[in-house]
C-alpha cells in the first residue's frame, strides 16, 4: 500500500507540482527575458521551476525574482530530506554529518522529531546564522526509496541494490536513471555474518547449507553436526534491506524462496541479542552489531574456509558483503548537501566510517604473505600439473608487488560490473587523476570460475581485466596517464575465493583485482 500511496503521488507531484509550491516570476536584469511559473526548488544558487516550456532550471545571479514564492537569496538554508534504512541513518550518518560540520567550522545540534524521525541543524558560529537542515527518516530500504518516490525524500539510504521496479518508477517520476553511477554510490561496506549462540557447537556452516536453512530444507542441527534440535531462523524485518539482500543474493540465484517458521526483528541490536539467547537459533546479522554472538565460518566442499572480517569484506572477498547506498534523483542538490556528499569519499570520512563500526573505502595495499587463507584456498584446488603451474606462475608474478583492496565483479550472468564495482570505478578514477599513483604500475589482474577449460576461463578474465581497466581509463577523464602504468594480466581459475559448486560461489570467483608496484 505505501509503494502504491508513493507511485501515484509522485505522479501526480511531477504533473501538477507540490502542494506547497507557488507561483513566481523570473526577470532577466536587463528586463528583456520573463519566466513565469511554479518554483520547485532553490539550492541557494539555481532556481528550480515548472514553466510553460517544463521544467527549467535557472541561475538566480542573472535573474530577479518576484512573487510570494522567491526565497532569500543571503538567508539561505540548505534544506534536505534523508530516508530509508536505520542500519544508515541511526549512526553512520549522524556521525558522517557531524564530522562534516566539525571539519568545515560549522556547529550540529541534533532535535527529536516525531517517532523515526529526527533533523541536524547545522548553524556557522562566525555568522551566528543557520545554514542548513538535515532532516532524517529512518525506517527501511523500501521506505526510503518510497519517500523519494512521493518527494518526501532526497536522498534514500539503502541497505540492497534498486529493484527494476524501483527504477522504472523513478524513471517515470523524472528522477532520472538511478542505476548511473552518478545518481548512486556506495558509502560504506556492511556485511551478513551467520551467528549463533556463544555455546553452540557448530562454528561453520556452508553457503549451499546457509541457503537450505533460509528455504526450510535444513531444520535440524544434527545435519549440521550439532545437537538433535531444531533450528529457529532469526532474520530482520521484511522491509530490512538486510533482509532482502539476502534473498536477492543467496536464494535467488538457487530459485528459492524463504520458507518456514522465522523469528523476525526490528533492528540489528535485537536480532543479535535474540540469537544470543537462544541455543539453537541462528541468524544473519550486520557485521557492525554481531554483539555476543558467535560467527561462524563460511566453508564448502572445495574445502575453503572464510570469516567475515574486515580485510575480507573490504576487498569482497567475504562473499555476504553487503554495501551500503545512497540514491541521489537528478535533480540539483543545494551546495552544502554537495560539500556533504563529496565529504563522505574523503580519507577524513573513511576514519569516521571506522569509528562508526562499519568497513570504509579508503584503498588499502596488502602484500602476498599476508593473504594466507587465499593462497591456501588456491594450493588446495589446483589440479594435476597445469594447476600447480598456473599456481607458481601466479607466485612468481604477484609476490613482488601488493594487492589493493578495491575488487571488480560482475553481474549474474552479465559482463556489467555489478553497482559496488560501478562505483568502485568511480573510486579508482578519481584516486588517479588525484596522482596518487603517479610513477607506479598498476596491474588489472582477472581471474575466473572453474567451469570449463582452464584455457577458455583464462582468456575470459584476461578479456574482463581488459575491460575494467579501459572502464577506469575512460571514467578518469582528468587523468594524466603518461604518469602512470596501466597493464592487465590473468590467472583465470588459479585462486578461487569459494567453491564452484553454487552459483554465488561462481559468481564470487568471477572478479577482478588491482595489484601495485
Amino acid at each position: 500500500m505505501r509503494a502504491f500511496r508513493a507511485a501515484v503521488f509522485a505522479a501526480l507531484f511531477f504533473v501538477a507540482g507540490p502542494l506547497w509550491a507557488q507561483d513566481i516570476t523570473l526577470r532577466s536584469r536587463d528586463g528583456g527575458i520573463e519566466l513565469t511559473g511554479t518554483l520547485l526548488g532553490f539550492d541557494g544558487e539555481f532556481y528550480r521551476m515548472q514553466s510553460r516550456f517544463g521544467e527549467l532550471t535557472v541561475d538566480s545571479s542573472g535573474v530577479l525574482c518576484e512573487g510570494p514564492g522567491c526565497p532569500s537569496l543571503t538567508d539561505f538554508v540548505a534544506e534536505m530530506r534523508v530516508s530509508g534504512s536505520a542500519t544508515i541513518g541511526e549512526v553512520l550518518m549522524p556521525a558522517l554529518l557531524e564530522g562534516f560540520a566539525l571539519r568545515n567550522g560549522l556547529s550540529a545540534a541534533r532535535e527529536p522529531m516525531e517517532a523515526r524521525r529526527f533533523r541536524y541543524i547545522l548553524t556557522d558560529p562566525d555568522e551566528d546564522r543557520v545554514v542548513g537542515r538535515f532532516d532524517f527518516h529512518v525506517t527501511s530500504t523500501d521506505e526510503g526509496f518510497a519517500d523519494l518516490l512521493a518527494d518526501e525524500a532526497d536522498i534514500v539510504m539503502a541497505l540492497r541494490e534498486i529493484r527494476p521496479a524501483e527504477l522504472r518508477l523513478a524513471s517515470d517520476a523524472g528522477l532520472g536513471d538511478l542505476a548511473h553511477p552518478n545518481r548512486s554510490r556506495v558509502l560504506a561496506l556492511d556485511a551478513m555474518i551467520p551467528v549463533v549462540a556463544a555455546n553452540n557447537p557448530v562454528d561453520a556452516i556452508s553457503l549451499s547449507d546457509l541457503a537450505r536453512v533460509l528455504s526450510g530444507r535444513l531444520r535440524n542441527w544434527r545435519e549440521l553436526g550439532g545437537p538433535d534440535a531444531p533450528v529457529v531462523l532469526h532474520l530482520r524485518n521484511a522491509s530490512s534491506g538486510l533482509s532482502q539482500g539476502i534473498e536477492d543474493r543467496l536464494l535467488q540465484p538457487s530459485e528459492l524462496e524463504l520458507h518456514g517458521e522465522i523469528a523476525r526483528h526490528d533492528s540489528n541490536t535485537a536480532l543479535s541479542r535474540a540469537v544470543g539467547r537462544d541455543p539453537f537459533g541462528i541468524g544473519l546479522a550486520s557485521y557492525s552489531e554481531i554483539g555476543n554472538t558467535k560467527p561462524l565460518y563460511l566453508t564448502g566442499s572445495c574445502g575453503f574456509h572464510l570469516r567475515g572480517r574486515r580485510a575480507a569484506i573490504k576487498t569482497e572477498d567475504y562473499p555476504l558483503t553487503a554495501p551500503m547506498f545512497l540514491y541521489l534523483p537528478a535533480r540539483r542538490l543545494p551546495a552544502l548537501a554537495r560539500e556533504f556528499l563529496a565529504y563522505t569519499r574523503s580519507s577524513p570520512a573513511q576514519i569516521v566510517i571506522r569509528r562508526a563500526g562499519f568497513v570504509d573505502q579508503a584503498p588499502e595495499e596488502i602484500p602476498l604473505n599476508q593473504q594466507g587463507d587465499r593462497l591456501a584456498n588456491a594450493v588446495a584446488v589446483a589440479e594435476g600439473e597445469e594447476g600447480l603451474a598456473g599456481l607458481q606462475r601466479m607466485v612468481r608474478v604477484m609476490a613482488p608487488m601488493r594487492r589493493l583492496t578495491t575488487s571488480f565483479r560482475f553481474e549474474p550472468g552479465s559482463a556489467r560490473l555489478d553497482a559496488q564495482s560501478r562505483s568502485n570505478v568511480q573510486q579508482l578514477a578519481r584516486s588517479l587523476e588525484a596522482g596518487e599513483y603517479d610513477g607506479r604500475r598498476l596491474v588489472f589482474v582477472g581471474f575466473s570460475d572453474g567451469q570449463g577449460p582452464a584455457r577458455g576461463n583464462l582468456e575470459i578474465a584476461r578479456e574482463r581485466a581488459d575491460a575494467v581497466r579501459g572502464a577506469v581509463m575512460q571514467t578518469a577523464e582528468a587523468a594524466d596517464l603518461d604518469r602512470i602504468d596501466l597493464v592487465t594480466e590473468a590467472f583465470g581459475e588459479a585462486m578461487p575465493m569459494a567453491c564452484d559448486d553454487t552459483v554465488w560461489g561462481r559468481q564470487v570467483n568471477r572478479r577482478v583485482e588491482v595489484w601495485l608496484r
